[in-house]
């Protein structure tokens, strides 16, 4: 049994997330922390709110909260968004708690004593009408590289290239468009990245079995060269610039930059999981404690892996102390609607609590898994959204579930029946199931989501064509035992179905087990063999059929959905 650490990127604290954010990340991550816990191994999926930030302080205000209370009620609107998907935390923490806190400043602590911080006058941006200096992504301007008009402070999304705020032309405060902005010092803590160039390059290389996206960005940072990073800010929110109670001399008003402290969250999530659960978390992250046999396992989309793959790899190298660092990242590429951004304020997409409104959890998270954006950017259209469901959910896996029952019920009554035995036709279905389930199964260890749900649904299609086959309906008007024996296989498919596809349709599949009051947990166990798990029942199992699995998605449903949520 493996110890496998899954973390996935903290989704922001202003407000509910859309589907890109949810398979983006989390999703995935729950669809393979699930995969992992069914064969047996000893897993911890972590993830939390990143509550920090001038975004936290303007939607708080916005709202006309105070940002600490906002804060605490949106995390409890994502912790149950996160729930009703069927996300499988472990432990959804904030970023705002005092483990954070502690763990923040003890490494910016020991960074600095490792030579790695120091203090330095920086020029910032400040915004005169909003009285207040302005984070990089908060000023826009023109790209001096490429000149993109709309150019963040931190990153250009045109061209790429990292950008400080200070060398945008026409720059304007993002908070309220004011033009009136000038050029301010103030004294700032910074991380020395330049200096870990070499051992962060080093580390990256280490990783032959990264995917191509998150190796690829990673050495386009390397290339370009580290640059030292800021990791303090003029702000009010956040984790004060203090280490042992005692506040930084001339640092009393500012706090440790969100990019800094949000990485740590993993580790102090896991603190906060130890609190409730009374489990050791160092045992999870201090390769000192046990945790140098733990396989660690990220997951995100591409605008953060420089991050993941950079600056939080030099706080931990950096600190030169023996905490478990990543060893896979999976990183994903963007879901876009009908090939633009999710917009919040322009009523553009579908975001998870209005999703769920819609649909039952399983019909989006088989879309989203199924067309994960791996290889490239997705579009998520409604069109395409209703032909997956129904061709794959309800017409195949859903219709197969109940014609078989159903027969079952009308021919042989509510009990599997245990007459004939499996043939040649039986034989042929095992053997195709075990060379696909061996494929499915490579292709989630290789968190390859496309490919694997290619794998499963064909998986579905073989009990289908099985069926065709077998045809019980007209084989118990002359063999009833070789009809029996062909029910009895398909009612045993079910529990093979409801297994392998509970990483991704969970809800679902508890309800295919309880078609034969079986535990869910107890009977998920990954099959070792098609064969075996086709005789789990041998006859006189009762079941009840089941109401239908999934509902088609009509064509008006669609035209409405697309009237609400902005399909243009």
């Amino acid at each position: 049994m493996a110890r496998i650490l899954i973390t996935s990127a903290l989704p922001y604290i202003n407000g509910i997330k859309h589907l890109g954010n949810l398979v983006g990340s989390m999703l995935p991550a729950d669809v393979y922390a699930r995969f992992k816990r069914q064969q047996g191994h000893e897993v911890l999926y972590i993830c939390a709110t990143d509550e920090h930030g001038t975004p936290a302080e303007l939607a708080a205000a916005a709202a006309g909260r105070e940002v600490a209370d906002y804060c605490a009620e949106q995390h409890e609107v994502q912790k149950s968004a996160g729930e009703a998907f069927g996300l499988s935390f472990d432990h959804f923490g904030r970023s705002s708690n005092p483990p954070n806190h502690r763990l923040t400043q003890h490494f910016a602590h020991v960074l600095e004593e490792k030579g790695l911080i120091e203090e330095r006058t920086d020029e910032q941006v400040y915004s005169i009408d909003d009285e207040r200096f302005l984070p990089d992504r908060y000023v826009e301007g023109t790209c001096p590289h490429c000149d993109y008009e709309k150019a963040r402070g931190d990153q250009c999304d045109n061209c790429g290239r990292l950008l400080d705020p200070v060398d945008l032309k026409n720059p304007y405060s993002a908070v309220s468009g004011s033009k009136n902005v000038e050029v301010r010092e103030t004294r700032h803590l910074h991380l020395l990245q330049e200096k870990m160039q070499d051992r962060i390059a080093e580390w990256v290389e280490s990783k032959p079995h990264w995917p191509q996206l998150t190796t690829s960005i990673a050495r386009k940072w390397l290339k370009e060269g580290l640059r030292d990073r800021s990791i303090t800010r003029d702000l009010k929110w956040g984790i004060p610039v203090e280490y042992e109670g005692k506040a930084r001399e001339g640092f009393e008003n500012k706090v440790f930059y969100v990019w800094f402290d949000a990485p740590i969250e993993y580790i102090a999530a896991t603190e906060e999981w130890s609190q409730k659960s009374g489990e050791d978390w160092a045992r999870w992250w201090r390769t000192d404690k046990g945790a140098d046999d733990v396989s660690y396992v990220q997951f995100m989309g591409k605008d953060n892996v420089a991050f993941h793959t950079v600056s939080f790899p030099a706080t931990i190298l950096g600190s030169e102390e023996p905490w478990k660092t990543v060893d896979a990242l999976k990183s994903l590429n963007w879901l876009t609607w009908y090939g633009g951004k999710f917009s919040t304020s322009q009523g553009r997409g579908i975001f998870m609590d209005q999703a769920l409104e819609l649909l039952p959890a399983d019909y989006w998270r088989w879309h989203l898994m199924a067309n994960a954006p791996e290889s490239d950017d997705a579009s998520f259209t409604l069109e395409h959204f209703a032909s997956v469901v129904n061709k794959d959910l309800a017409d195949v896996l859903g219709n197969f579930v109940n014609r078989i029952t159903r027969f079952c019920k009308a021919r042989f009554g509510e009990e599997v029946p245990g007459e004939g035995d499996y043939g040649k036709a039986e034989a042929k279905l095992v053997e195709e199931l075990d060379r696909r389930i061996k494929t499915y199964t490579d292709c989630l260890e290789k968190m390859e989501f496309r490919k694997a749900f290619v794998e499963l649904r064909s998986i579905w299609v073989a009990g289908n064509e099985y069926l065709q086959i077998a045809a019980p309906w007209t084989a118990i008007k002359e063999d009833k035992e070789r009809a029996a024996a062909s029910v009895r296989c398909a009612l045993n498919l079910i529990v093979l179905f409801a297994v392998l596809s509970r990483p991704v349709i969970p809800f679902t599949a508890d309800k295919m087990f309880a078609i034969f009051g079986l535990d869910p947990d107890d009977a998920s166990v990954w099959p070792s063999s098609a064969a075996e798990a086709l005789a789990r029942f041998k006859g006189g199992e009762a079941f009840t059929p089941p109401d239908v699995l999934f509902a088609k998605i009509e064509d008006d449903q669609i035209e409405a959905w697309r009237a609400q949520f902005g399909a243009e």
